[in-house]
């Protein structure tokens, strides 16, 4: 059985726990879940001014299961594109096979285009830490486990490296998570694109139960939490 089998098999099972974790009052109580369902976190102190005109640029993060990522920063206002993909391996043209065997050092990662006149480096950040991933968990995300799950920002230049850096060390100091920060901050080398079947996944497929149990809802939050950076 492959990973998106397993992804599906395990989805309604899961749906209906976090349910009953609702129900019992256990999400509110336990950090790691609250982390989940986002954080409101400041905007970052160190980032590059708007451009005066418009201009593509891009950023490649990874944090989890591609699908949710690509999902959250297609609704955010100024990103052009979003392709998922890995990067951060030593495998070149690598499979969606190949990545799930935690073995090829890549990850799951995502590509986005934006356009620096409409939303900056720091502030698409802001969305990666707040609604689209939880940057505590260590070589997992919710229930995918492996470092091709790990949290990562692949910086393209010393600029981004140093804005991401920066963002870190804020969120630490202001203890905007009841845990440490794990996201890693290295160069990037390369960024391959997933396979076809893998693109825009889950705004093909919003009634599949994984995606209506992991990745919906930080739509949501970043509806509700970053309403002036979210897009229909």
């Amino acid at each position: 059985m492959n990973r998106e089998m397993k992804h599906l098999r395990w989805a309604p099972a899961m749906a209906v726990l976090v349910g009953l974790l609702v129900f019992a009052g256990l999400v509110v109580s336990n950090p790691a879940l609250a982390a989940e369902r986002g954080v409101a976190i400041p905007d970052p102190v160190v980032d590059t001014p708007l451009a005066a005109k418009s201009a593509k640029q891009t950023a490649v993060v990874a944090g989890g299961c591609f699908w949710g990522i690509q999902l959250v920063f297609q609704h955010v206002k100024g990103v052009k594109s979003a392709t998922s993909g890995y990067s951060g391996g030593t495998l070149a043209m690598p499979a969606y096979e190949d990545v799930g065997t935690g073995k090829t050092g890549h990850a799951e990662s995502v590509k986005i285009t934006f356009d620096s006149a409409q939303i900056s480096y720091g502030e698409l950040l802001k969305v990666f830490f707040s609604v689209a991933h939880d940057p505590t968990e260590l070589n997992r995300q919710g229930p995918d486990t492996g470092t091709q799950y790990r949290s990562v920002i692949f910086y393209a230049n010393d600029e981004q490296r140093h804005i991401a850096e920066a963002y870190i060390a804020q969120l630490e100091q202001a203890k905007s998570f009841p845990s440490p920060i794990v996201t890693q901050v290295v160069p990037l080398k390369a960024f391959y694109a997933a396979e076809i079947e893998h693109q825009n996944f889950a705004k093909l497929h919003p009634d599949n139960s994984y995606i209506a149990a992991n990745d919906l809802p930080k739509v949501e939050r970043l509806r509700e939490q970053l309403p002036s950076l979210y897009k229909k």
